[in-house]
């Protein structure tokens, strides 16, 4: 996706306003949310995955119409219980990035973006798989809810994808050897706010 400089201009103010409105909502958070601000000023576009240094990605906390569940997918690759997501690819929008691979992992159609806020973000390392070195991801995630049909397809970067109460995944034990806490912080925080 090429861009004019105008327009990443516009679009990296854009994130970088969801970011300072982020850290302002979440304090604990600051920190991190002014090292995604001064990724963006990296001069390798850290929107591409080829950036090996760290890249930035889109996921979706993606909610059932009623607001009760969310779906996640048994990631293939990480063989992980996650919220669907995936890399930008040069799309400098991450809600819309959070959109369309939300789409494309769960085949479901009527998803609708819920208010472009971010709802979350986090930085984790993806380790190395064949021939791609580890590297960190900076994950922007976004709320979309489902208000159509909730018969989801399983995708190739799935081995599962599940329908999950919000109550139990804030509740669950969710340990992973990286201390990966997201899922339940998530959920505590969508509880949280409702």
């Amino acid at each position: 996706m090429s861009l004019n400089p105008e327009s990443v201009a516009v679009a990296d103010a854009e994130l970088r306003a969801q970011l300072a409105a982020y850290a302002q909502r979440q304090p604990a958070h600051a920190a991190l949310a002014d090292e995604f601000s001064t990724l963006l000023d990296d001069p390798e576009n850290p929107f591409l995955r080829e950036r090996l240094a760290g890249h930035f990605t889109g996921s979706a906390w993606l909610v059932s119409a009623d607001g009760e569940r969310v779906l996640l997918t048994h990631h293939r690759k990480l063989d992980r219980w996650l919220q669907l997501g995936g890399h930008a690819d040069g799309d400098r929008n991450l809600a819309r990035v959070a959109l369309k691979e939300a789409e494309e992992e769960s085949g479901l159609s009527g998803l609708v973006l819920e208010d472009g806020a971010l709802f979350d973000i986090d930085k984790h390392w993806i380790p190395e798989r064949r021939d791609v070195p580890g590297h960190w991801h900076y994950d922007a995630r976004y709320v979309v809810r489902a208000v159509g049909s909730e018969q989801f397809a399983i995708s190739e970067e799935s081995l599962a994808l599940a329908w999950r109460e919000i109550r139990d995944v804030a509740n669950a034990a969710i340990e992973t050897p990286d201390g990966d806490d997201s899922l339940p912080r998530m959920a505590k925080r969508w509880m949280a706010r409702r």
